[in-house]
């Protein structure tokens, strides 16, 4: 059985290469429970070994015949040594920054076309007697948030030693993927013909240009950031190098919630405002001091309300932080005005067009890349920042306990690091993947504990009437729940 792939699940693959692979991944650190032993995670991969019941798509291929469109294939055997794998850590060299570091060799390679795209190794030899699994896949199979939920559904809320449900073994919603590759067909057959539903998408592609019009003449301000006008000279940005690296900071959502109920503001604008006041940091110490706003990309999440289709729904937004403050509460209303403007613009327009412009968006950043200019063309965006949402309690792989959850993504053109937030267990984690060109990737990460906590100390105290807290917005964009 083939399905033809959809433009955008395709440009994934366009956009490709060995410095620049296209897949998503994610990083379980559990817990071995008390009467696990010490050989609990080898039996763990000996048991995902033999679970080949292959569900769909696990046991697809891509193949791209020069006859027609490029389509997924189903094979009818699944080599599971070519795609689960157990490593073990050696004492003494087996600490958080030396599980962060093998994990980034893990995500440096292309996976093998040849076989179906997808990996999951387990790592042992963890302190406590912990370990983890980091499973990637290609983009073109699914998104970060598609992954995280399949995970999660994997997963159960008590421990039990004896349910056991590997990822690529779970039959998904097998409707709402037919639903998806119609629709997937029809955005297709839109943008090739002169069909009515192609008019739609290029009038709302239209209002989106007239936004970017008038907002290059400063006839608006903030109705949509503009592509291409981020500072480049920075390390952010710059041509996208082979090699990884990977680190991580974590904050309470209690402590969030605490400063989203004194300011009346939303996750998105707490987690933006810690990134902002830590980039700025982090960028002084690297000798460049801005003079405007960053600019950061963020994938939108374009389903619909409960669908839970395969593949690939988002589109790819511009947002301007807050101009350069030593205030964080400050910085933090100027961020809730800038997302309020994003999210009247995201209403606006159908999915299907802010689909084909971050294709057409992204294909400039492609090409820069590709032509290996990235270093001397304006980059699209200073970062890329994601949210995936996560379980709210603790989940359990048959009985041990899942203590962490960590999405690590793939970088963008000209983007030398991605930036994913995910909140699981009462904890929302900041992941950073970044090539290893990128200086003190650690001290970043300090940096977003050290600036949540100075906006912790500023909204703590009372406010003074010239900083009122700004009014709660109605409405929240789909790239965040909360």
């Amino acid at each position: 059985m083939s399905k033809k792939l959809s433009l955008l699940d395709l440009a994934f693959f366009i956009a490709e290469s060995e410095a620049s692979p296209k897949h998503v991944a994610g990083l379980l650190i559990f817990e071995r429970p008390p009467k696990g032993g010490a050989g609990y995670a080898k039996k763990l991969y000996q048991d995902l070994l033999a679970a080949t019941d292959v569900q769909p798509p696990f046991n697809r291929v891509i193949n791209f015949s020069l006859s027609g469109w490029p389509c997924w294939e189903e094979v009818d055997e699944v080599d599971l040594s070519q795609h689960i794998f157990y490593h073990k850590l050696k004492p003494k060299q087996n600490s958080r920054s030396d599980l962060y570091q093998f994990v980034s060799q893990l995500h440096t390679p292309m996976l093998d076309r040849s076989r179906p795209l997808w990996e999951a190794h387990v790592i042992d030899g963890l302190p406590d007697g912990r370990f983890a699994l980091y499973q990637k896949m290609h983009h073109a199979c699914a998104d970060g948030i598609t992954m995280a939920r399949w995970t999660a559904e994997c997963l159960q809320e008590q421990a039990d030693a004896e349910h056991f449900v590997p990822v690529w073994t779970l039959q998904y919603n097998k409707r709402s993927s037919d639903k998806r590759r119609a629709q997937n067909q029809q955005i297709l057959q839109n943008m090739m013909s002169g069909a009515k539903g192609f008019g739609l998408q290029m009038l709302g592609i239209g209002r989106l240009a007239t936004m970017l019009l008038l907002e290059a003449v400063n006839l608006t301000k903030n109705a949509i950031a503009l592509p291409f006008v981020a500072n480049g000279h920075t390390p952010l940005t710059g041509q996208v190098t082979r090699g990884r690296q990977f680190a991580t900071v974590s904050v309470p959502m209690e402590r969030i919630n605490h400063v989203r109920n004194l300011t009346r503001s939303t996750l998105n604008h707490v987690a933006l405002t810690c990134l902002d006041g830590a980039l700025h940091r982090y960028l002084q110490d690297q000798g460049v001091k801005l003079e405007q706003p960053i600019t950061i990309q963020m994938p939108v999440n374009l389903r619909q309300e409960g669908e839970k289709s395969l593949g690939n729904k988002i589109g790819i937004i511009l947002v301007e932080l807050s101009p350069p403050t030593d205030d964080p509460y400050v910085r933090l209303r100027n961020i809730g005005f800038s997302l309020r403007n994003v999210r009247t613009m995201v209403d606006s327009v159908a999915p299907a067009a802010i689909e084909s412009y971050t294709i057409i968006m992204g294909l400039f950043g492609q090409i820069a890349e590709m032509l290996n200019m990235s270093d001397k063309a304006p980059p699209t965006g200073n970062t890329l920042v994601s949210n995936v949402p996560g379980p709210s309690k603790h989940l359990y792989m048959r009985d041990a306990k899942m203590l962490e959850m960590h999405p690590i993504s793939t970088l963008p053109p000209s983007n030398l690091l991605n930036i994913t937030l995910f909140s699981y267990a009462g904890q929302l984690a900041f992941g950073l993947i970044a090539t290893d060109k990128l200086p003190n990737l650690e001290r970043l990460a300090e940096y977003i504990d050290q600036s949540f906590t100075e906006l912790e100390s500023s909204v703590s105290a009372p406010l003074a009437p010239a900083r009122e807290a700004p009014a709660k917005p109605k409405k929240t964009l789909k790239f965040f729940k909360e």
